[in-house]
């Protein structure tokens, strides 16, 4: 198989979260991609094959499991798309949704720099029930009193599910640590895709962190999925979003990543997430 390396979420020519994109006239077994998947280490890799009806048939892969929807994956697949195929919107045909991702890039750009941006599956909030809200809070160590009263926490989706966890204080998120194998337990028995720590320096801007033990990676560093959810639930909370929000992630990794969520108004639509990707030099 093929693989490309591509960084998505990057900031500029640094940073971004690593995906393997495996583009072919159809897609490997089930095995083969699960093991390549674990080889590769990265917290997921895309396969996609063309369908009869002009969409991409597109499966994605963590290193421990399949998974339903990823973000920063669906990136990195529109910038190799757009790279294969010359920039524009190529429709997605996942496990149980049908989406869009845009890419495009610029032959004349020294850095090599591609743009994309997906349009995830429809998206949707609830409270936290009491009994997973408390198995959260243990888990990272953190008390009531640590959470932003302003952003409760939900259980929120956007093409997976996720625990939202909002903390009052961006040093309380940069000391984020857990307990390897018990966030998988309560991830795997929650059926989460990940949980999303974030921290609203403004109405408009969030630091966020994703554990992502369920996937064996012990922390995302940049969750398109998640900013998805994310920006659905603020929908849904009536928050002061003024249709986007700029989202820092994978800075207390070492490994900066930006994504820019841009919220339509209609509730429960599907929430556009776009950012830069670069290739990688192995």
């Amino acid at each position: 198989m093929n693989v490309q390396h591509i960084a998505a979420f990057s900031d500029g020519p640094r940073g971004g979260n690593p995906a393997g994109v495996v583009i072919g006239d159809s897609l490997p077994d089930d095995g083969q991609m699960q093991q390549l998947a674990t080889r590769l280490g990265y917290s997921e890799t895309v396969f996609a094959a063309p369908m009869a009806d002009g969409s991409w048939r597109v499966r994605y892969f963590s290193p421990a499991s399949e998974v339903p929807f990823c973000g920063h994956a669906t990136i990195a697949l529109g910038a190799a798309l757009a790279r294969a195929h010359g920039g524009g919107t190529f429709a997605l045909t996942l496990n149980a949704a049908r989406i869009t991702v845009e890419g495009s890039l610029d032959p004349q750009a020294a850095d090599g720099l591609m743009q994309a941006a997906l349009q995830s599956p429809p998206t949707r909030s609830q409270p936290l029930d009491a009994a997973w809200k408390a198995e959260a809070l243990a888990l990272f160590g953190l008390a009531e009193s640590d959470l932003d009263p302003c952003l409760p926490p939900a259980l929120i989706h956007g093409g997976a599910d996720h625990f939202l966890l909002t903390l009052r204080d961006r040093a309380r998120l940069a000391a984020m640590h857990y307990d390897f194998e018990s966030g998988r337990e309560l991830m795997q028995r929650a059926g989460l895709a990940t949980i999303v720590l974030a921290h609203a320096e403004s109405p408009q801007r969030f630091h966020v962190r994703n554990p992502f033990a369920g996937g064996g990676v012990y922390e995302d560093p940049a969750t398109g999925a998640a900013a998805a959810a994310l920006g659905g639930y603020l929908r849904d909370r009536g928050w002061s979003h003024g249709g986007t929000i700029a989202i820092t992630q994978g800075e207390d990794m070492g490994v900066l990543c930006r994504l820019q969520a841009d919220i339509a108004p209609t509730p429960g639509a599907s929430i556009c997430v776009r950012g830069t990707a670069r290739m990688m030099t192995l």
